[in-house]
This record gives structure tokens, C-alpha cells and sequence, in this order.
């Protein structure tokens, strides 16, 4: 009989396409484990924790035979192999900064014991750190990154081996309960494929003309899968053709991700840190000590800040866990040039509410409208809350569904509704700052940061 092997699932909470689970296979007989890391695991009504638990349980399902344990992964995956009589732990390698101390960790603890840490594949179709320039240093703009990620390439979809044997009869603990999920949840390993299939067909044909129309189911909606590794990049990359607008376009933003994902291996710092130190100096507002700055903050977590984009963004958060990207943009630049608070406020409120939360992606794109990150002059597109409402939803059907204040009001009228004779009669805010002040006012501190810098 071959020794067991542990496979323990983390961000790759699938059984197809996994290349770490068929190596796991390739020879043993495998134990799936999944640990309940109470460094990760804050509540089962929080979001991302109640999105984790859900594809855990329907892993749970599919495999017949899946480990949970609760505790400290250092202590709970030696005795698992103890348990199990394994001489090999194999995972998808872990990318983030907490991720990668973890795994050394546990890496040290389980070759002191004479067993084997494998890591196979990553969440990402390039794993970070292996995209470099010519000279063998890692890229620090975008554009350059992703036509150097494309010519890299990525394998095709992991097989796994016929008569793949998963091990029983260890003790497993119940998994909690989680808090339940919208119906537009896009969560499981089932849920993503299925979606993956019905969306590459026509809605995917229409992605690059509608992507930014928040008014529209016209994106994937796969971002959670994708945080959880319920799908893989790599499934999307293979069924995407070349040379087709929108499909080209959808390849880049994969890009984007895995561009955010390898910026964070280089720089550890900047998951909470300025990337850049050009605007060190810039003046923000602290909602710590400043009771105005506090009020403003939270309107904006609470969506009643008077922009009715803005407030329909962060209610779609509170509601859903999830917010369209175009929107995420907007919020972001809202926060940091409209009301002048660091961009760690809202990326920390983001982490909080998102299914989807993701170190990389999500520190990294509030960076970039911060003007902190990887763009090279960004901090002069400060997004306008009222015409980026008429772009991207033009009909005003977005807002009308996330602010019922204002249902009564018809069209793209509903994003002015001070205009309104009655726009803000049943119980809408004042909006909270004038944006042409605010605007100024950012221009005007960051022409000043410069000067002392």
C-alpha cells in the first residue's frame, strides 16, 4: 500500500485543474486537508470568511473524504502526516507575504520530522517573481509586464492521473456556519465553471464595449472563484481566443491580477505601505483626530455621501460583498482626492466587506488611484463622481437598485438629484463635500508634497 499523502488546500479550493492535487496523486494515496487558521479566519458572518467556508464546504462534498482541522497550520499539519502516516505535504505555493512566512514555517516544522514540502503551481498562470525584464529585474509598469506575461505563457489545464485514491477514517472537525451569501455569489468550484461556461459565450463576445457599465451583467463575476482558486486563471487563459477584442481584453485584466500579484512578491511592504514614496509628504485628513475627517469616513463606508455612484458602490458592498470594478475605481478616488484620507482606510473597509479580497489586487489597486502604486502620474485623474455615474450607468438603473431614496427619479437625472424638484425628498443626503472644491483642494496639496519633496 503506498504512503499517504496530504494535500492541503488553500487558495486552490478545487479538484480540477489543480496541478499541486495531482501531484499529490501521481503515486499516493491522498489526504485532503484543510486547516482553519484562526490568524485568517475572523467570523463566519464576515464576507470572505463566509465565502471560504462555502467552498469549503462543497469541497468537502466533492471529495468524500475531506480533512478539517481548526488551529495553527504549524501544529495542525504535522499531526495530520502523524496521523495519516505521511512522509509528503503538497501545495499550491503561496505568494503573499503572510503566505510565504507561514509556509516556511510549517516547512521547517515538518522536515524536522523527516516529511517532505512540496509546492506545485501557484493561483496565478505565471507564478510571481518569474516574469522578469531583459536585464533580470522585476517590472515596474504594467504594459511592459503583461507583453513579457503573455510571451512567458502558461500550461495547459493539470490532468488529474486515472484512479486518483483519496484517503478516510481521520477525525475531521465541523466546519462553522456560514453567513449566507447573495444569489449573484459566484463562490464554489460548481458555481464557477458553470459560469465560466454560460459567460464565454455571448456576454463574454460583448466584455471589452461593456465592461465599465455597471448597469450591466457584463462581467465575469469569477473574482471570488479566483481569490479562493475555485477556478483556476489558467482554465480562463486556455478557452480564450487570440485576436478577438473582447477576449483580448479579458486576458489583460487576468493580466493585472497576476501584474498585482508579482509587484507584491518584490515589494512585501507595499500590501500596506506607499509602493512609491513620492507623495510621502502629501496632507491627509486623520479621522483618528480630526471629527470631520471621522464623519466623512463614515459616510462614505455607509453610502451617504450625496453622490449617488459613490453611495451605490458602497451599498453594493455592504449588500453583496462584491462592487463593480468601474465603481471600486471610483469610490477609491473619491476617498483619497475628494475627502483626503489615506488610502488605507478604504482599502481596510474593502478587506472587511469583499468576498473577493485579495492582499495583492486590492492594496495594489487602491494604490494606483491613490497615486502611490505602479502608474507613473496618476495622481492628476481624480474621477469625477457625477460623469463617470452617466458613463457607467447611463440609465441611472445601477443607482435606482442600491438607492431607493431615489427610485423616484427617472434616466441619468438621478445622478444630479439636487437638480430635482423633490430629488432628495424621501430621505436622500446632502452631498456631504462640493467635488470642484475638493478637487481643487488635492491639486493644490499635491502641488505643495512636491515642493517639500
Amino acid at each position: 500500500m503506498p504512503t499517504p499523502a496530504v494535500m492541503w488546500f488553500r487558495r486552490d479550493l478545487r479538484r480540477r485543474d489543480n496541478p499541486a492535487l495531482a501531484a499529490a496523486a501521481a503515486d499516493a494515496s491522498v489526504v485532503p486537508l484543510v486547516v482553519l487558521d484562526p490568524a485568517l479566519l475572523r467570523s463566519p458572518a464576515r464576507p470572505r470568511d463566509a465565502a471560504f467556508l462555502t467552498a469549503v464546504a462543497a469541497l468537502r462534498e466533492e471529495l468524500d473524504g475531506l480533512v478539517v482541522r481548526a488551529g495553527d497550520p504549524r501544529e495542525v499539519v504535522p499531526q495530520v502526516c502523524r496521523e495519516a502516516g505521511a512522509v509528503s505535504v503538497h501545495v499550491s505555493a503561496e505568494t503573499t507575504p503572510g503566505g510565504r512566512r507561514r509556509d516556511s514555517d510549517v516547512r521547517e516544522a515538518l522536515q524536522a520530522k523527516g516529511i517532505d514540502f512540496v509546492e506545485t503551481g501557484s493561483p496565478y498562470a505565471v507564478g510571481p517573481g518569474l516574469v522578469r525584464t531583459g536585464g533580470g529585474t522585476p517590472y515596474q509598469v504594467f504594459t511592459p509586464f503583461s507583453r513579457a506575461w503573455n510571451d512567458y505563457g502558461w500550461r495547459a489545464p493539470a490532468e488529474m492521473p486515472p484512479g486518483t485514491r483519496f484517503a478516510r477514517g481521520l477525525d475531521s472537525t465541523d466546519l462553522p456556519a456560514p453567513a449566507d451569501l447573495p444569489p449573484e455569489a459566484i463562490v464554489t468550484e460548481t458555481q464557477a465553471l458553470a459560469r465560466w461556461a454560460a459567460y464565454r459565450g455571448d456576454l463574454l463576445e460583448g466584455y471589452a464595449g461593456r465592461r465599465d457599465r455597471a448597469d450591466l451583467d457584463a462581467t465575469s463575476r469569477l473574482s471570488t472563484a479566483l481569490k479562493f482558486g475555485t477556478i483556476h486563471p489558467r482554465t480562463l487563459l486556455h478557452d480564450l481566443p487570440v485576436g478577438e477584442r473582447s477576449a483580448d481584453r479579458f486576458r489583460t485584466e487576468l493580466a493585472w491580477r497576476e501584474f498585482y500579484a508579482d509587484v507584491l512578491w518584490h515589494h512585501p511592504r507595499s500590501a500596506w505601505q506607499d509602493l512609491r514614496p513620492a507623495l510621502a509628504r502629501l496632507e491627509y485628513d486623520d479621522p483618528s483626530v480630526d471629527d470631520e475627517a471621522a464623519g466623512r469616513l463614515r459616510a462614505w463606508c455607509e453610502g451617504r455621501t450625496g453622490y449617488p455612484l459613490v453611495d451605490a458602490g458602497m451599498r453594493q458592498l455592504l449588500a453583496e460583498g462584491w462592487m463593480h470594478n468601474r465603481v471600486r475605481m471610483v469610490v477609491a478616488s473619491f476617498l483619497t482626492k475628494d475627502l483626503h484620507l489615506r488610502w488605507q482606510h478604504g482599502a481596510r473597509h474593502f478587506m472587511d466587506h469583499l468576498t473577493d479580497g485579495d492582499i495583492a489586487s486590492n492594496s495594489h489597486g487602491w494604490q494606483w488611484v491613490s497615486g502611490t502604486g505602479t502608474d507613473a502620474a496618476p495622481y492628476f485623474r481624480i474621477f469625477n463622481p457625477i460623469t463617470q455615474g452617466k458613463t457607467a450607468d447611463p440609465g441611472g438603473d445601477y443607482v435606482r437598485h442600491y438607492v431607493p431614496e431615489l427610485s423616484h427619479i427617472s434616466g441619468a437625472a438621478v445622478h444630479e438629484p439636487w437638480r430635482v424638484a423633490g430629488g432628495l425628498s424621501r430621505g436622500y443626503p446632502e452631498r456631504i463635500i462640493d467635488h470642484a472644491q475638493e478637487r481643487a483642494e488635492a491639486l493644490r496639496r499635491y502641488a505643495e508634497a512636491r515642493e517639500r519633496s
